[in-house]
């Protein structure tokens, strides 16, 4: 598989927490939204296979391994909305209600870190 996130994908992706990582995987859920927004399949396509890259990326993780089920259950949730027939109901809102407490809890810690210097 050619990985699109390089540095992530030669292991700095298992040095981020749970929380990181969802974080991240909901900045490409958003371009995903955001370019289907704009009716240009494409580019949310693409924004669709980093998000399913990070998702593999996580699922892989050796720490992750007590939350696999929610994990996999949000990877199916999202391709379920984007590319299936949305058999979960999902909405664009409730997509981003999952993933938007995730990327602040994430921002909060980098910024923790970064004033404390352990960065």
């Amino acid at each position: 598989m050619s990985h699109q996130h390089h540095d992530l994908s030669e292991g700095r992706w298992n040095t981020l927490t749970l929380v990181e990582q969802l974080g991240n995987i909901g900045s490409e859920v958003e371009r995903v939204l955001r370019w289907q927004e704009k009716g240009n399949h494409a580019y949310a396509m693409r924004a669709m296979d980093r998000a399913l890259e990070l998702f593999e990326l996580t699922l892989d993780c050796p720490g992750n391994k007590g939350r696999l089920r929610e994990v996999a259950r949000a990877k199916e949730v999202l391709l379920d909305f984007i590319v299936g027939q949305n058999e979960y109901g999902s909405t664009r809102e409730s997509l981003q209600r999952y993933y938007l407490p995730f990327a602040v809890a994430a921002r909060r810690t980098r910024d923790r870190e970064n004033q404390s210097g352990t960065a």
